[in-house]
């Protein structure tokens, strides 16, 4: 099991960019495929971006993609997301999640952080 913790969120315009952290503890992390999802009020939980244990490998949603980045520093025990050129529909709670598999569905993950708010203004 690991514990994550997420950070970065908050409000930003339309166009304008933010970078989530999400922080693991434990010395396994690097054993961890990393995921990025977000869930929208009244919207089911959706894949964003997984990344690779190595970081070698990475997958998107497609209306992200060109957008948003996902990275990972294994020696900090942290896993990013870079998110530029933010729209409205990009509004929702952030989460990071820790799996064996760079998949997309929430079932594929079995640790999960508490969230961050990310809210874009038009």
């Amino acid at each position: 099991q690991v514990q994550l913790v997420e950070s970065g969120g908050g409000l930003v315009q339309a166009g304008g960019s933010l970078r989530l952290s999400c922080a693991a503890s434990g010395r396994t992390f690097s054993s961890y495929a990393m995921g990025w999802f977000r869930q929208a009020p009244g919207k089911e939980r959706e894949f964003v971006a997984a990344i690779s244990q190595s970081g070698g490998s990475t997958r998107y949603l497609d209306s992200v993609k060109g957008r948003f980045t996902i990275s990972r520093d294994n020696a900090k025990n942290t896993v990013y997301l870079q998110m530029n050129r933010l729209k409205p529909e990009d509004t929702a709670v952030y989460y990071c999640a820790a799996g064996n598999y760079v998949l997309v569905t929430t079932t594929a993950y079995d640790d999960w952080g508490q969230g961050t708010q990310v809210t874009v203004s038009s």
